[in-house]
């Protein structure tokens, strides 16, 4: 959490921060453009972000691609927002909001680290009797590239041809496109006849879990990807995301789930 906060107590790395929130996914030419810093000044701001976590990256070709990463900040507000009125940790508030605004064509990262291993992570998330602990939902597939996914929630059964596998490289990665926005899905949920049109107008999204090994525990970086300017999809998901991953790794390290947000 120091670290957190050191990162964040320089104005050119919250510029930096900035930039990424204004457009995600840059490159650091890119962001040497946008801030009309110099390369070797946007790298070392860059390496410290890195090392708080507040910054990760992913690459694409031989380009190195930077996001914000929302998990540290919301660590952060779990331990002083609870202990502090909403009045005195406002501006730490603005902040993780900042960080969480959705931006125009770029992908949701989120990294989070879990005491566990890679093996009982990986179950926790295929296995219906974990999925439905921390998330409600229950995946049914037989667990091979390209193999159909059905989405349970509650009693509503989601299917579609379109709803497959991606990847499945256990105890390391797992993709798989998301779900189609049913009218029973949307009676089941309560999003609503009005979100739901617009959700199944929106070309699908892809989710992808990538497990590393960091220093005797379980790094997690989940890429929802593939959605368009101004997704509402893209929108709902980077607010779930956060609890969601967070009610992931309680149940993983103390064996219970946080209330529903």
């Amino acid at each position: 959490m120091d670290d957190v906060f050191r990162a964040l107590a320089d104005p050119g790395r919250r510029r930096l921060l900035d930039s990424l929130n204004a457009r995600n996914g840059q490159t650091l030419g890119e962001l040497c453009g946008q801030l009309d810093m110099a390369r070797q000044s946007v790298s070392k701001h860059l390496a410290v972000l890195e090392a708080a976590q507040l910054v990760v990256t992913s690459r694409r070709g031989r380009e190195k691609l930077h996001f914000l990463n929302a998990a540290p900040i919301n660590a952060v507000a779990d331990r002083w927002i609870s202990r502090y009125d909403r009045a005195r940790a406002q501006a730490l508030a603005d902040l993780t909001t900042a960080l969480e605004i959705p931006v125009t064509s770029t992908d949701f990262v989120y990294v989070s680290y879990v005491a566990t291993t890679p093996d009982k992570l990986f179950k926790a998330l295929v296995e219906p009797e974990f999925t439905r602990r921390y998330w409600g939902v229950a995946l049914e597939s037989e667990w091979t590239v390209g193999a159909p996914l059905t989405w349970i929630e509650g009693d509503t059964r989601i299917d579609h041809p379109d709803q497959r596998v991606i990847a499945y490289e256990p105890p390391r990665r797992l993709a798989y496109t998301w779900h189609t926005f049913t009218p029973e899905w949307a009676a089941s949920t309560g999003m609503g006849e009005e979100f739901r049109a617009q959700a199944a107008d929106e070309p699908r999204s892809t989710v992808t879990f990538d497990i590393e090994d960091a220093d005797g525990i379980v790094k997690l970086t989940v890429t929802h990807s593939g959605f368009p300017a101004d997704s509402i999809v893209r929108d709902t998901c980077s607010q779930g995301w956060p609890h969601l991953l967070s009610s992931l790794k309680t149940l993983l390290e103390t064996g219970r789930v946080l209330a529903p947000a």
